[in-house]
């Protein structure tokens, strides 16, 4: 299905597959959160809130209202050059809200997300490294529908695989990992999204994200018995030895898949990738590919 974002809130999760915060020098970042569960992700960060109208007092800050997702060219923003691609399984969710409160959701597709992030210390929220402007994220513009999210859907046979695309060489930057390898999955993820978006604060590096999504709700109108649309990238894989050591550059390309492992191997996606780049077919509709060229913003 044709996955549009430009109207939806999205968010990202932090620390959901183990030893890829230590891998991006971020686990820092985190210490003073404090998880029930030493396997729990550490928060969710808002990436970008739609609001139609501006209102004096709004508690959304404004860079999280500039959209910043593409399937084109990521660019970088001006005097940085220490990103990183983050390869990962977005989900579009339906939110089930009651008196402002979230009391279930329900996944609807996923596919191939680019959690771009600035490898930058000290930055007080996550969420600055993460939106610094127009085109500096990506997710793909086909999502996969899901049948069920559990280990008898369709998802379950997936895989996220990441490559840097440079000179002509593809170098895995991610590795290629099963999507039901992340720490919370299922059903188990599902209460903890809803937990996190009634509870999380804005305390160190976290917002206070239930607080934007009823900002969104309030300034688009939204009718509270009407299912709120909410896109979640659900953590990044960890690096390969390559990825954890090398920055994205002027003219490498960053190419995403998610794929049905029981069908295709990483070489068949590599061909997919490589169609794709020449335009000689069309991707097959159970695989989700995001490419995108890199380049440096004035």
């Amino acid at each position: 299905m044709i996955l549009n974002l430009q109207n939806i809130p999205c968010f990202g999760i932090a620390g959901n597959f183990t030893g890829h915060l230590e891998q991006a020098g971020e686990a820092d970042d985190f210490k003073k959160v404090i998880v029930k569960d030493s396997a729990a992700p550490k928060g969710i960060f808002p990436t970008y809130i739609p609001l139609k109208k501006s209102e004096q007092n709004c508690i959304v800050p404004p860079y999280l209202t500039c959209f910043p997702f593409t399937d084109g060219t990521l660019v970088f923003p001006e005097g940085e050059r220490n990103i990183q691609m983050e390869s990962e399984c977005g989900i579009l969710f339906e939110f089930y809200m009651k008196d402002g409160k979230v009391v279930s959701v329900k996944p609807v597709c996923f596919g191939a997300s680019n959690d771009c992030t600035i490898r930058k210390a000290g930055a007080k929220k996550i969420s600055i490294k993460k939106n610094w402007g127009k085109n500096s994220k990506g997710a793909s513009s086909f999502f996969v529908p899901l049948d069920s999210f559990s280990k008898e859907g369709n998802i379950s046979e997936y895989k996220i695989a990441s490559w840097l695309i440079r000179n002509g060489d593809f170098i895995e930057y991610g590795e290629n990992s099963a999507v039901d390898t992340y720490s919370y999955f299922y059903e188990k993820l599902e209460q903890w999204i809803a937990d996190s978006f009634n509870n999380q604060q804005d305390e160190d590096p976290l917002e206070n994200i239930g607080s934007y999504l009823n900002e969104y709700i309030k300034n688009n109108g939204l009718p509270e018995n009407e299912a709120v649309k909410v896109f979640i990238s659900v953590g990044s894989t960890r690096y390969t030895e390559f990825g954890q050591n090398n920055y994205l550059c002027a003219g490498d390309s960053a190419a995403i898949a998610v794929y049905p492992q029981h069908k295709y191997g990483a070489q068949d996606i590599i061909s997919i990738i490589k169609a794709k780049i020449n335009e000689d077919k069309t991707v097959p509709k159970d695989v989700s590919v995001l490419i995108q060229g890199i380049s440096i913003g004035k």
